[in-house]
């Protein structure tokens, strides 16, 4: 535990109020982590900061509670914490709230499918604190809904992956427009160049505070290991997998939402409780979800990265990246889903013989060792025919590629009955000049 937590420091030691303390103490926390023992002080103080640690060390509060000691409740729109999703726009103003439940401050999340009506009339009522998704927070402040200059501290909550799903220009549209004096911080896992870029131009001084050592991203509570299968085995290997490891919930993450849906039916037809998640479903049914998940009414939850970046549930034992990422960045922000706040976690990746490569660069960004996990009693089935059709036309493919590229026409040894081989004793006989000579063109030291 103590690499998570500092259980020297409690969080009256950090500059909060008696009444956030309260709140955060009725939330169950007693020490606070090591990323939240660095940054929430200097945040407090008002300084630009620069955070970064690992999935599930506490990030949330780490930004959050400063937010809270600095905006005062006769003053609107004094917060604002841009997130990546909705999901977790709503995810970060639910522990706000509770962190802040002996406060006298609103808070609002603004986000996309939500009718705007609806917010709207929230927004009328001047909320001291808003957490909301670059685009929806973009449309407010266009309507006249959502001014700028009232902010007085402005938080990027996972940086990293606003960057990686596009959203480079409203960020910096959003902060561009804050031309009054305010507090800027970004908290992220990774951080890179351009991140910190983006902190030079719309930070003063920023501290750059780093809660451990930036080498190894994921806890040492995860335990993570990869089992080598065939593409055709993967669904066979879940099923196998979920009811050997028997977990509390499941999160199962697969690469596209087509996926998401086809692993789902497939479980669903084998007796497993299953719940999907991505992008596509309509936003009801993904709040649904994830009330199920925090209710602890879901087992298993199969879903996309961007349906999952809100999911912050406690009980979350096992994640399985069904289709190892390409970007080992999403690898480390998916398995941070599980071993929260001090828990244990397992993470299983499925690992095509193509996709060695892949884990190559998940274990040289995390700095672990990512051992492999032989399941004994799995029975790999046999190859499939469409697949044995589609590798036969590949290679012919390629030799018909390579055959086509070649410069001169030559016949095989066993081709070359009838040929004179005395100039080429067991060698290949050209039967033509090359395609291309250099027709006197060579350039010499006498030309």
């Amino acid at each position: 535990m103590s690499e998570i937590f500092d259980s020297q420091s409690t969080f009256a030691d950090l500059g909060l109020s008696e009444d956030i303390c309260r709140g955060v103490k009725d939330c169950g926390f007693e020490h606070p982590t090591h990323i939240q023992a660095k940054l929430i002080p200097k945040a407090v103080e008002g300084h630009d900061i620069l955070g970064q640690s690992k999935t599930g060390t506490g990030k949330t509060a780490a930004f959050g509670l400063p937010i809270l000691q600095r905006v005062n409740h006769d003053e609107p729109f004094a917060g604002l914490a841009l997130v990546p999703t909705r999901e977790l726009a709503i995810q970060v103003t639910r522990e706000l709230q509770n962190l802040g439940q002996h406060t006298n401050l609103k808070l609002l999340a603004v986000y996309g499918g939500q009718k705007i009506g609806i917010q709207a009339a929230k927004l009328e009522k001047k909320p001291n604190i808003i957490v909301g998704t670059p685009g929806r927070v973009m449309d407010m402040n266009n309507r006249g809904l959502l001014p700028y200059n009232k902010v007085r501290i402005a938080v990027l909550d996972e940086v990293d992956r606003m960057l990686d799903i596009g959203f480079r220009e409203d960020i910096r549209r959003i902060l561009g427009q804050m031309k009054h004096k305010h507090q800027t911080v970004f908290v992220s896992a990774t951080i890179s160049p351009e991140i910190e870029k983006l902190a030079r131009q719309y930070m003063q001084k920023p501290l750059d505070l780093t809660a451990d050592d930036a080498k190894q991203l994921t806890v040492d509570q995860v335990t993570q290991r990869f089992v080598a299968v065939e593409p055709w085995d993967k669904r066979r290997l879940l099923r196998h997998l979920l009811k050997q490891e028997k977990p509390e919930l499941a999160l199962v993450f697969c690469r596209t939402k087509i996926t998401v849906d086809r692993v789902a039916e497939d479980l669903k037809r084998h007796g497993i409780d299953v719940q999907a998640l991505h992008a596509d479903m309509h936003q009801g049914k993904r709040n649904s979800v994830m009330k199920r998940m925090r209710d602890g009414k879901a087992h298993v939850i199969v879903a996309s990265d961007l349906a999952a970046r809100g999911i912050d549930v406690d009980d979350i034992t096992l994640v399985v990246n069904y289709d190892i990422p390409e970007d080992p960045d999403i690898y480390v922000h998916r398995i941070g889903r599980t071993a929260r706040r001090g828990r244990d976690g397992r993470a299983i990746a499925f690992v095509t013989p193509e996709q060695g490569e892949l884990l190559n660069k998940v274990e040289q960004l995390t700095n672990v060792e990512v051992e492999e996990m032989v399941c004994a009693d799995f029975e790999p089935g046999p190859e499939p025919d469409k697949v044995k059709r589609a590798r036969k036309a590949e290679a012919k493919a390629i030799d018909q590629n390579r055959e086509s590229k070649s410069r001169s026409k030559v016949v095989l040894p066993d081709q070359q009955t009838g040929q004179d081989t005395t100039k080429f004793p067991g060698g290949i006989v050209p039967t033509a000049a090359p395609k291309k000579r250099m027709g006197g063109r060579l350039r010499t030291r006498r030309s």
